[in-house]
């Protein structure tokens, strides 16, 4: 029990000596290749020296500090997700260096960038190939279930001992009929330091989904999201919606022209959908299908966009692709009925229908919906009933983990989709 109660503080040594490896380098080796090329500092030189180090220094802990708080998520690290959260600490440097008019390396700091961003990469992809999530499983209740989640090492335990040193904790369902002796182990293990961990929690972290069937347990009351957040992404939303239409001004306009030209019929669509609180509101779209099928859209076999539908135009299955079409829901967040991130919205008869089908669905207009979602990059689009129940199960995952973090993930995840094209429907 010793070393399973040493196995978070080893790991954690191991993060604190990485980011301190990864600073060094980032530091040292731009700064020698700029001292092999440019030959010794000079006075000017070591003052941009001093400068660029203190830049790179901040970012880089920014970065990697960020990169701990999502690995706590389900999925695997993108390299794409690496390159955005890296960059974002790194153009504030530059752009407060610019307004404050401070001089500074852009070489060093370039290439400071670069290590953190090629350091972390193989770090992660190194770890990630050799490490497997070990767990010892106490085979009661809802704990017996996880055997089949993949990508992980179970291990049974058949007797209430001491569980193998290299596992990263105890999963029990502390919710069943424990023998005695069992309770007296789960006891004592938490005492001695070895993390416990509750059967649906662990099941949660490894899937991103929140089983509707094990709701009644713990409550719907448990999926509250936080309120401040709430409030607070509502005033940034408006915020970066009222930035983002003025510069996305002229895209509209050549969009809205090439869809006039592509087939006939308005530039925009617009349809009833269920939003916040399960309010219905009117969303905005470009018009990606041809104006008759979206005319008669209300319904909710016409509502269903099918996989390939031939309702969807040439450009309008580019727009699809390139999640241009979302776009003018830019104008829903200004009027405070959807945000960028969320649950995405149903139209109305859809909404209804899954209501009547899927127990607490509507739990998921307690968040605002948004124009890219936790379900929609693990999942994407969805249209079957047994589909709809798994997305549900994503969403209800997000508002139990609503945060910054979240979001900001979705983001990242959200633009390796759009750049790469892969995984977009």
């Amino acid at each position: 029990m010793a070393l399973a109660a040493r196995h978070s503080a080893g790991k954690s040594n191991i993060s604190v000596l990485n980011f301190a490896l990864m600073t060094i380098v980032a530091i040292v080796a731009p700064m020698a290749a700029k001292f092999v090329i440019d030959g010794p500092y000079s006075l000017e030189a070591n003052s941009q020296w001093a400068n660029t180090l203190v830049a790179v220094f901040f970012a880089a802990a920014s970065g990697y500090l960020a990169i701990q708080e999502l690995i706590q998520f389900p999925g695997r690290m993108l390299i794409g997700n690496v390159i955005f959260t890296f960059s974002a600490p790194f153009v504030l440097m530059s752009l407060a260096f610019f307004v404050a008019r401070i001089d500074y390396s852009r070489i060093q700091f370039i290439g400071g960038f670069l290590v953190c961003v090629i350091w972390t990469i193989l770090y992660y992809s190194i770890t990630h190939r050799r490490a497997r999530p070990a767990f010892a499983v106490v085979p009661f209740g809802a704990a017996e279930r996880l055997l089949g989640i993949e990508g992980v090492d179970w291990i049974r335990l058949d007797a209430p001992a001491s569980p193998p040193p290299r596992c990263q904790g105890v999963v029990v369902d502390l919710a069943s009929d424990l023998p005695q002796e069992w309770r007296a182990f789960i006891t004592g293990a938490a005492l001695q330091g070895v993390r416990v961990f509750g059967a649906q929690m662990i099941a949660e972290s490894l899937t991103g989904k929140v089983e509707l069937e094990h709701l009644s347990e713990n409550g719907v009351g448990g999926l509250n999201p936080n309120y401040l957040y709430l409030h607070l992404k509502q005033a940034f939303d408006f915020l970066s919606a009222l930035v983002a239409l003025i510069v996305l001004a002229p895209l509209f306009a050549v969009v809205a022209i090439a869809i006039r030209l592509d087939s006939k019929g308005p530039a925009f669509f617009t349809q009833k959908r269920v939003g916040f609180r399960g309010r219905v509101f009117r969303i905005y779209k470009f018009r990606t299908m041809t104006a008759r099928a979206d005319a008669g859209a209300e319904g909710r076999d016409e509502a269903m966009t099918q996989h390939n539908d031939e309702r969807v135009t040439r450009l309008g299955r580019f727009l699809r692709n390139a999640r241009i079409d979302e776009l003018p829901q830019i104008i829903n967040i200004l009027r405070g009925e959807m945000s960028w991130i969320g649950p995405r919205p149903e139209a109305v008869a859809l909404s209804q229908w899954y209501t009547d089908h899927l127990p607490y669905y509507a739990y998921r207009h307690v968040v605002r919906p948004g124009i890219s979602g936790w379900a929609q990059v693990n999942q994407g689009h969805v249209a079957e009933l047994d589909e709809a129940r798994e997305k549900l199960k994503y969403d209800f995952f997000y508002i139990k983990n609503f945060s910054l973090w979240l979001d900001f993930l979705i983001c990242l995840t959200t633009a390796e989709v759009v750049f790469s094209g892969y995984g977009a429907r």
